[in-house]
């Protein structure tokens, strides 16, 4: 009888260390379910802030009234955002090009604008792209545009 009860204490001890490294093994597969769904979410709204800036940057260039002087490209700005982008920043840049002169709208030629907005969760003095930073939730995305005046 003592050998029955010594095989029924092994059998249990072995189901309970089975059930213990599955449950383990279960929330683990959990935790990284979460943390990639998290990091899909933050690189949704990083895409979302930098076309944000995008837009600014955009509105900047091409609101002056027509047949005015073409503008001058604005200074490299950083905007913190809030609301749905709390927690995001976006810096946004500008380059302009005159063209060659063989384009041209009416008596003046036409001018091409390189925008490029960067657009990060974890800001260096409110700047992006943070180099610096190697947390592993740091998302950053930079999306680039063309316009012409």
């Amino acid at each position: 009888m003592t050998t029955a009860r010594g095989f029924t204490a092994m059998t249990m001890l072995f189901i309970l260390v089975a059930l213990a490294a599955l449950g383990a093994a279960l929330a683990s597969l959990s935790q990284r379910q979460q943390l990639g769904s998290a990091g899909e979410l933050a690189a949704a709204r990083a895409y979302q802030a930098a076309l944000a800036g995008l837009e600014w940057g955009s509105w900047q260039v091409l609101s002056g009234p027509a047949g005015t002087p073409q503008p001058a490209c604005f200074a490299t700005k950083s905007i913190a955002l809030a609301d749905q982008l709390a927690g995001f920043a976006v810096t946004v840049s500008c380059t302009r090009t005159p063209s060659s002169g063989t384009v041209s709208d009416g008596d003046q030629n036409l001018a091409f604008y390189a925008l490029q907005a960067t657009a990060c969760n974890l800001p260096a003095g409110g700047a992006c792209p943070n180099g610096a930073t190697a947390e592993p939730t740091y998302v950053e995305r930079q999306l680039l545009r063309t316009l012409s005046r």
